[in-house]
């Protein structure tokens, strides 16, 4: 267009050209603001398994070792053992102190009712004691029986009498013994009971000197594991990478929170497997920030204070229909689909004044 044409266009023309690119511009901004802000997305996100600690609950030496590193197990599959030669034997010894406890139980039956039998005859010899006093006093009472005799059978009674109430505290001595209850169970004996606990917990022990899995994984820092290395009750072995339960854990911006509800969809990109979309959801949203359960939390309460950003780290549970080898620590993208666009502003307003 030459400098005539430009002079001979009317002004409203050339104000209509002038202002049609900066209203163009904005109203593509404004559409983008309002159908904007549905899909949350962050690249600080990483696959995440469950680790655990493998340690033996007795001690002693490294016998045999059944796995090697990253070696694929399930659960239940044996991992290593300890030599279990001492626990036999406490095994045996338990056995032998339960058999022993048993015993006793059958001698103190047969004491009851040897005591029993003790005081029948000793209530016997009360009774013929007692009517030989009787008759003793009677004839010493009309004349014809001396003093001395009467006091001898006087004795003999006291003895009898004695005799009957020791035999009586004998009886309640060994039905003490056994409980109170004469007809008790053998093993319901507290001492039996005792043995059976002593015999169990040997058992448990030599069952323990056999380390399984806990549950299905991979084999993990198994260098630390030797043949003849002592194995002490709670000290690390070994891990075990758990492939049950396998998530991405994805830390959001809590500004990024505000719409967003467990059972939501995503989508997940592994940087291990370029070009390839994983579908997921929001399983859960954490408790609190990272920065709340760090070792050293930050202490903001200082005067050169600076607001940072905080991140919330969101659990996402793969499909179950995607199968793919996963391993924890993967880098990922997580897009969340919350379904909600933010909308106009003044619609916003109007709604709230609404209510």
């Amino acid at each position: 267009m030459n400098d005539t044409a430009k002079r001979t266009m009317p002004v409203w023309r050339r104000l209509t050209l002038g202002l049609a690119l900066p209203v163009i511009l904005a109203g593509a901004g404004t559409y983008m603001w309002v159908t904007g802000g549905r899909y949350v997305s962050t690249d600080n996100a990483y696959v995440k398994q469950d680790k655990v600690a493998v340690a033996p609950e007795v001690q002693g030496l490294v016998t045999a070792v059944h796995v090697a590193e990253n070696a694929p197990v399930k659960a239940g599959d044996v991992l290593f053992e300890i030599d279990a030669q001492p626990y036999r034997i406490a095994l045996a010894q338990a056995e032998a102190a339960l058999a022993t406890a048993r015993l006793n139980v059958q001698r103190m039956r047969a004491d009851l009712s040897q005591t029993r039998a003790e005081l029948a005859e000793a209530e016997q010899e009360l009774e013929f004691r007692q009517r030989d006093h009787d008759r003793q006093a009677k004839l010493a009472q009309n004349g014809y029986a001396a003093q001395s005799k009467l006091d001898e059978s006087r004795n003999e009674l006291r003895a009898a009498e004695q005799g009957v109430a020791k035999t009586r505290q004998g009886v309640a001595a060994a039905l003490a013994n056994l409980g109170g209850d004469a007809a008790i169970v053998t093993d319901s004996h507290p001492s039996v009971m005792q043995a059976l606990a002593a015999r169990d917990r040997a058992a448990l022990d030599l069952d323990r000197t056999i380390v399984r899995a806990p549950a299905d994984g991979v084999a993990s820092q198994t260098d630390r594991l030797r043949v003849g290395q002592f194995a002490l009750p709670g000290l690390t072995m070994m891990s075990l990478v758990e492939t049950q339960a396998t998530y991405v854990e994805a830390n959001v911006k809590e500004t990024d929170l505000t719409n967003m509800r467990p059972g939501q969809g995503a989508t997940i990109e592994l940087d291990a497997y370029p070009g390839r979309t994983l579908t997921a959801k929001v399983a859960s949203i954490g408790a609190g920030t990272g920065s709340e359960f760090s070792i050293l939390p930050a202490q903001n309460a200082t005067g050169n204070w600076v607001k940072v950003v905080q991140r919330v780290p969101v659990r996402l549970e793969l499909a179950p229909g995607e199968k793919v080898p996963l391993r924890a620590g993967l880098s990922a993208n997580v897009e969340i689909d919350t379904g909600h666009s933010r909308g106009l502003p003044g619609f916003a307003i109007v709604q709230a004044a609404g209510r």
